[in-house]
């Protein structure tokens, strides 16, 4: 029956999470995908929001907005997953859409108006409420899920820490939480801090302020990350803010021990299966690291079932199904 259900899947990026849901949805129903930015993008939402029951969309932004506007113009249905950025204006660290007044305005009416609004942590609830000013009737709790048989332990842990996310500038390294692991590391040194995703540029921009036991490497292939994080007994998610942390359920799905800051959706992830410290104390971080690194690699096993239990990509395939059905019959 979901097979005849047509939908138009639309994002501007192509993250592997992302990727995933378009897999998804293509096995279950008859879909129509746009994955790109700029005016052919809007020419094939243009001529596609007509043709299709419901428009499922990662990211609320400007390219969303056009998409609600032409569901609401058409009596189609739609959805918006929220997934951090798009519910942020933290102006101190220059993230989020919010912080540019005529994106906010368009986000928000979005958000305000979308068939449902999909946020992959409760926290992002809040900060969509707050941002949009109304009373979040069509937010729905749904995290993202991940896939045990692709992301596994194997081998002996290494004593080392690793941490992982995409940084093409020093904002978004501070925003991670990079400068913040750095700190800590200096007072760590006998243990090898690895962090991976940073751009070539700022590698080179910032190598030479580095303490000895820290290592930056760029981007890497899926799996080299696997193997690192395989490798690594300990992985910390020290970011400023963050919806659910994708590298850190992926790295506690491979064993590593996780170490995190409250903020946004890492408290989520983590819960009783690691250490949550509180962001920027350093001598707190300083301890939750050592200690998850004198822990037994069984306690990376733990990381790895609470997130089979909890984000397994079975679950959110299944609540998608539910909430689709729920809206087209």
């Amino acid at each position: 029956m979901s097979g005849k259900i047509n939908i138009l899947f639309t994002s501007t990026l192509h993250n592997n999470f992302i990727i995933r849901d378009k897999i998804f949805f293509e096995k279950n129903y008859n879909v129509f995908s746009i994955i790109e930015k700029g005016i052919p993008a809007i020419i094939k939402i243009l001529s596609k929001v007509p043709k299709v029951d419901l428009t499922f969309t990662w990211f609320a932004s400007t390219y969303s907005f056009l998409v609600v506007l032409l569901t609401k113009i058409f009596k189609k249905k739609s959805f918006i997953v929220v997934g951090g950025v798009d519910v942020a204006d933290y102006r101190e660290i220059n993230y989020g859409i919010w912080l540019n007044w005529w994106k906010g305005k368009l986000v928000g009416y979005s958000i305000r108006n979308a068939t449902k609004v999909l946020a992959v942590d409760p926290s992002l609830i809040v900060e969509a409420k707050r941002l949009a000013k109304y009373d979040g009737n069509n937010l729905v709790y749904l995290p993202t899920g991940y896939d045990p048989e692709e992301w596994f332990p194997e081998g002996a842990k290494e004593k080392f820490v690793l941490s992982v996310g995409a940084c093409e500038d020093e904002w978004r390294f501070v925003k991670k939480g990079f400068d913040k692991l750095i700190e800590a590391a200096q007072q760590i040194s006998d243990v090898k801090f690895v962090i991976i995703g940073i751009s070539e540029s700022l590698i080179n921009k910032i190598k030479t302020d580095l303490p000895q036991n820290i290592e930056l490497i760029k981007f890497v292939s899926q799996k080299e990350l696997l193997r690192y994080y395989q490798k690594a007994k300990v992985y910390c998610q020290v970011s400023y803010t963050e919806g659910l942390p994708n590298a850190l359920c992926e790295a506690m799905l491979c064993g590593c021990i996780p170490v995190g800051t409250n903020r946004g959706g890492i408290p989520t992830a983590i819960d009783n299966a690691g250490f949550i410290v509180e962001y920027g104390n350093i001598p707190k971080l300083v301890d939750a690291i050592k200690e998850a690194l004198s822990k037994s690699e069984e306690y990376g096993i733990l990381a790895r079932n609470y997130i089979i239990q909890n984000f397994h990509k079975s679950r959110r395939e299944s609540q998608l199904i539910e909430l689709i059905n729920q809206t087209i019959y």
